[in-house]
């Protein structure tokens, strides 16, 4: 029997195929494996309300599972709504971070449910609103909003003027972590948060050693989790730096069923997967 008790699932071109449906397969494959007694987690850079019709395609909305959003920084039940875990940005730092990229001329991103609230129309907010179904709603006085401290905040922009504004930030803003989430998309995030340290704190509260945690994952926001987990799997289709960190590679795309197969050969089947050396991120 497979060594697995926590299988945490990246979602954007890992779960998802790329319509964003996710197949039957794929469906019954993760019941099968809730049957075995195996608890599953979507971690996702996604807001909490975002993900939660995906949730309900899964069934997890009426079983105990756990959703991890915000790229670590929340972690819900997934049945109950019940917030177990959550990290902020401080009052200071997302006033700073606001500040400057509003000087630059960017405008800035909140999440907050299941609203995207922004400080000016632009038109990478809109193709983000397209992929995470949130309402979007243009804050007058974005500045107070930032005031009050958030989950994180995020920059759309063009890559090319994104780049140097990233370098800038990450010299400034010592209560915040910057990253590219996507070519056009500055991630700003408290400082210890990463989907590593909620999936940490998730398998602690279930009792499930980091050598029973299996993460799956396709980009450079899903690292910190594959080194922390003692098994991990990146997608076929995963950018090359997460296929060099994996245990191992999937045979089979986010469109072919790569999940699914995964869960059919590794945790269903017989075939075993080689733990990796403690001490990751």
């Amino acid at each position: 029997m497979s060594p697995v008790r926590l299988l945490a699932l990246d979602v954007d071109d890992t779960l998802l195929r790329s319509d964003l449906s996710i197949s039957y397969r794929t469906r019954n494959a993760i019941r099968k494996t809730e049957a075995r007694g195996v608890t599953v987690a979507l971690a996702s850079s996604r807001a909490p309300a975002s993900l939660e019709h995906f949730s309900a395609l899964l069934g997890l909305n009426k079983r105990s599972g756990y959703l991890i959003a915000n790229n670590g920084t929340v972690i819900e039940e997934s049945r109950t709504g019940e917030l177990i875990y959550e990290v902020k940005l401080s009052p200071e730092a997302a006033l700073m971070i606001f500040d400057m990229a509003d000087a630059e001329g960017f405008a800035v991103q909140i999440y907050d449910n299941d609203v995207l609230y922004i400080s000016r129309t632009n038109e990478f907010a809109e193709y983000d609103q397209k992929i995470t179904g949130l309402r979007q709603v243009v804050v007058e006085n974005f500045r107070s909003m930032a005031a009050a401290g958030c989950h994180r905040m995020l920059i759309p922009g063009d890559p090319m003027l994104l780049t140097p504004l990233a370098r800038i930030l990450s010299t400034y803003a010592d209560g915040a972590s910057i990253r590219n989430t996507r070519p056009y998309l500055l991630e700003v995030l408290p400082p210890v948060a990463d989907k590593g340290s909620a999936l940490a704190f998730l398998a602690d509260r279930l009792s499930i050693p980091r050598e029973a945690v299996l993460a799956v994952g396709d980009s450079m926001n899903d690292e910190s989790m594959l080194r922390w987990a003692g098994y991990s799997a990146a997608m076929v289709n995963a950018d090359s730096r997460i296929k060099e960190i994996a245990s191992l590679i999937t045979e089979r795309s986010n469109d072919e069923d790569g999940v699914a197969d995964l869960i059919d050969r590794y945790i269903l089947g017989t075939e075993s997967i080689s733990v990796r050396e403690s001490g990751g991120g």
